[in-house]
């Protein structure tokens, strides 16, 4: 294509070399924001007629040829050229083939730099409001299962030894809490990223006398961008998302370090689904968590991406650079990695297996009721330091005879401190000890089920 038809090509003398070109046009990734370009075209019309600008007729002109090229585009029949380097172009120069001098005055008042400023904006609310949806079907997804093992005794960690009993209910909601915070997040994110960056044209707004704020109300943006060269420039709202994806990511990438943990033979508490695992092409017994392991791969992916936004934005100058074309792939994987995990976890958590027996066995191995006896000591007057003494006493001793700490008798109990008496029993057992924990935020069944419904009351309220 040669200068002349270019939509910007007046200035120039010589053609585009063919490999710059290339390498410089962005439509093999920008034209997913399509929907959101014809969009933001139709609200600047619709804005250029309240201005003087265009008649109504041209209006009209512009906004039914700017359908049917959406509908082209949606149908697979448009024709994109590498040539015309970005979706915006593109449109345009289709727009001008349809309807001829009336769709060149389309780009009156505006310029790419806020114009792709707002299509990328449009796009990552819509895409924030999808995820949050999938957010939401994940949160769903974890209160029901918290529910239904309210009453299930494992063992909680430290260090990755056995710490204390915990229900598997407690666990989930630990899980549930993070991703609240999160969704919290996300919604920050959303807005700031709702502000209308339209109208800033290239970095100093427009002579013409447009109203931001109409288009800003159309295009549904709660505010608009206060200075024109921060409008075209900013693109901290992409860097916050990445930031939050990545958080979530990692909040993910460690849920799904248990679930491979937990469903291997040495732990054996959970069985996930065949529909989210594969095989060996070797060993025909393995039974592979494959989508757990990619979920936990991911968030580096996703945390690179937040590194090299930081990266590609730190030593810009104000206000556009070209520079900023590399801001649509990292953000757009981002979206997509997020968007899938999410999915996948729903899944995942939604058609595990819990294995009852094996958790409460390994519970019982690990000693987890020690501090329920040191507690019980203390309630007794034993000072705290002192008790933990004796039962680390009892620990070992009970190690040394291969038993749990209440498989001991009362007298042998009553070795390490006299003030035992027969009622320590009831503290000993897993499930006394998870009972005993009835306070706001503890492992018992009865504040899970507490839990899960305030869980749903948040649900409901946002």
């Amino acid at each position: 294509m040669s200068n002349d038809d270019k939509l910007w090509g007046g200035r120039f003398t010589a053609p585009t070399d063919a490999f710059v070109e290339e390498f410089t046009a962005s439509v093999n990734f920008d034209k997913r924001l399509y929907q959101q370009d014809i969009r933001g075209s139709i609200a600047h019309a619709n804005m250029l007629v309240a201005a003087g600008v265009l008649t109504n007729d041209e209006r009209d002109q512009i906004c039914t040829a700017l359908a049917q090229i959406e509908g082209e585009i949606t149908a697979g029949t448009f024709e994109w050229s590498v040539a015309l380097e970005d979706v915006h172009m593109n449109i345009e120069a289709r727009l001008t083939k349809l309807i001829g001098e009336t769709g060149k005055k389309l780009h009156t008042g505006r310029s790419r730099n806020d114009q792709v400023a707002t299509d990328i904006r449009l796009y990552l609310r819509d895409s924030i409001d999808e995820l949050t949806h999938v957010m939401d079907a994940l949160l769903d997804t974890l209160l029901n299962q918290a529910e239904r093992y309210n009453d299930t005794v494992m063992p909680g960690f430290t260090h990755l030894q056995t710490a204390q009993p915990i229900t598997f209910g407690h666990h989930l909601l630990a899980w549930f809490e993070m991703l609240m915070r999160d969704r919290e997040r996300l919604q920050d994110c959303r807005r700031r990223t709702n502000r209308s960056p339209l109208g800033a044209a290239a970095l100093a707004g427009t002579t013409f006398p447009i109203l931001r704020d109409q288009t800003a109300a159309e295009l549904g943006f709660e505010a608009v961008a206060e200075n024109s060269l921060d409008a075209v420039s900013d693109r901290d709202f992409a860097i916050e998302f990445c930031s939050t994806a990545s958080l979530t990511m990692l909040h993910m990438s460690r849920w799904c370090e248990e679930l491979v943990l937990w469903s291997c033979q040495q732990f054996n508490f959970i069985e996930l689904s065949d529909s989210y695992c594969t095989g060996s092409s070797i060993m025909p017994q393995k039974k592979n968590p494959d989508v757990p392991e990619l979920i936990r791969g991911k968030y580096g992916r996703v945390v690179g991406h937040l590194v090299g936004l930081m990266s590609l934005m730190k030593a810009q100058p104000l206000a556009y650079n070209k520079d900023n074309q590399e801001d649509k792939e990292p953000l757009f994987d981002s979206i997509d990695t997020l968007r899938d995990c999410l999915r996948a976890m729903v899944g995942l958590l939604g058609e595990m297996t819990v294995k009852e027996a094996p958790m409460a066995a390994a519970a019982e191995a690990g000693f987890a009721t020690a501090t329920d006896l040191a507690d019980y000591l203390v309630r007794k007057g034993v000072a705290f330091r002192d008790a933990h003494d004796c039962v680390g006493q009892a620990v070992a001793y009970a190690i040394g005879h291969n038993c749990s700490l209440s498989e001991l008798s009362l007298t042998q109990l009553q070795e390490f401190n006299q003030t035992i008496s027969d009622d320590v029993f009831d503290v000993l057992t897993l499930q006394g000890s998870v009972n005993a924990r009835n306070h706001f935020g503890g492992t018992a069944p009865a504040q899970v089920r507490l839990a899960v419904g305030r869980g749903r009351d948040r649900l409901k309220g946002l």
